[in-house]
C-alpha cells in the first residue's frame, strides 16, 4: 500500500471572511495538489476564523451547508480530500466542529470538539459527545480531534484501541502552550503507535498569538513534517509500512494490563 501524502496548512486566513478563506482553502488544495498530497488538512475554525466573538453564532452552519458544498466542489476540483474545521449549527446548538470531505465530495465524517478550551469556547460551543469518529482514506484509517482534545491521554488511546492509523488535529494552539506542539504531540504519536497531524493557526488574532509549529508526528515520535511560525503548506507522508514495522517493535497495545487501570474509569471527582 503506497504512503498517504497529506498537506498540512498552517494558516489564519481572514477571520471573519468565509468566502476569503473559502478561496485560501482552493489556492492551497491546488499546491497540495501538484505536491502529490491526497489530504489536505486545515486548522482548526478555519473557514470563519477562531477569534470572532460573538459571529460565530452568526457565521455557524450545517454539516451540509453551503460552505460545505463550496469545500466538496474544492475536493472535486483538485482531487484530493479535505479536513477542515467550522463552526457546525444543528438547531439552537453551535458545535466547534472539523468535517472531512473526500475527493469525490463526499461527507465520510464529521467531528465535534469533546474538550472545549476556556470561557471563550464554553460561552460560544457546545461540547461533542461522541470521543471516536473515524473514517478510511486510501487504506488509511483516519481519526479526527481537535486541538485541547489531544492533551487528554485517554482520549488518544481510545482513538489507538479503535485502530486510527493517522489522528488529524486541526488545532488553534496559541501562546505560552509551544511545548504541546513541540513535545507532546511526538509523544502522542509514539505511545499510540500512530501518525498525528496537529495543523496550527499562526499569528495574532484577537487576544490570542497562535503559535504555528505545525507537524505531521510519526510513530517513532520524530517530527517527518514540521512548520515554522508563519503560513506555510507543509507535506509528509503516512507510511503505511513504517507504521506496521513500528508496531511491531513496540508492542504497547498488546502489553498493556487493562484491569490494572480500572481506577480510571472511576473519576473520584464524580462522586
Amino acid at each position: 500500500m503506497p504512503p498517504l501524502r497529506t498537506a498540512l496548512l498552517q494558516s489564519s486566513g481572514r477571520p471573519g471572511s468565509t468566502a476569503a478563506n473559502l478561496q485560501v482553502l482552493d489556492d492551497a488544495a491546488a499546491r497540495a495538489a501538484a505536491a502529490g498530497a491526497r489530504l489536505l488538512i486545515c486548522p482548526e475554525m478555519f473557514l470563519t476564523g477562531y477569534a470572532i466573538g460573538d459571529e460565530v453564532a452568526r457565521l455557524a452552519e450545517p454539516a451540509d451547508g453551503p460552505a460545505a458544498e463550496a469545500v466538496a466542489a474544492t475536493a472535486r476540483r483538485h482531487g484530493l480530500a479535505v479536513l477542515y474545521g467550522y463552526p457546525e449549527r444543528d438547531g439552537e446548538r453551535v458545535f466547534n466542529s472539523a468535517q472531512l470531505i473526500a475527493a469525490d465530495g463526499s461527507r465520510p465524517a464529521n467531528y465535534r470538539k469533546t474538550h472545549l478550551f476556556g470561557t471563550f469556547e464554553r460561552e460560544r460551543f457546545t461540547p461533542g459527545e461522541r470521543a471516536v469518529v473515524q473514517a478510511d482514506l486510501d487504506g488509511v484509517r483516519l481519526g479526527i480531534m481537535i486541538c485541547y482534545d489531544v492533551e487528554f491521554p485517554e482520549n488518544v488511546r481510545a482513538h489507538a484501541l479503535a485502530g486510527t492509523d493517522l489522528l488529524a488535529v486541526p488545532t488553534a494552539q496559541m501562546r505560552p502552550f509551544e511545548f504541546v506542539a513541540e513535545s507532546v504531540v511526538p509523544v502522542r504519536a509514539f505511545e499510540n503507535q500512530m501518525y498525528v497531524a496537529y495543523v496550527n493557526r499562526t499569528g495574532p488574532e484577537g487576544p490570542f498569538d497562535f503559535v504555528g509549529l505545525s507537524c505531521l508526528a510519526g510513530p517513532d515520535g520524530t517530527a517527518r513534517a514540521r512548520a515554522g511560525r508563519g503560513e506555510e503548506l507543509v507535506v509528509g507522508d503516512v507510511d503505511p509500512a513504517l507504521l506496521a514495522a513500528s508496531r511491531a517493535a513496540n508492542p504497547y497495545l498488546d502489553d498493556r494490563r487493562p484491569a490494572l487501570y480500572a481506577s480510571l474509569h472511576d473519576d473520584p471527582l464524580t462522586r
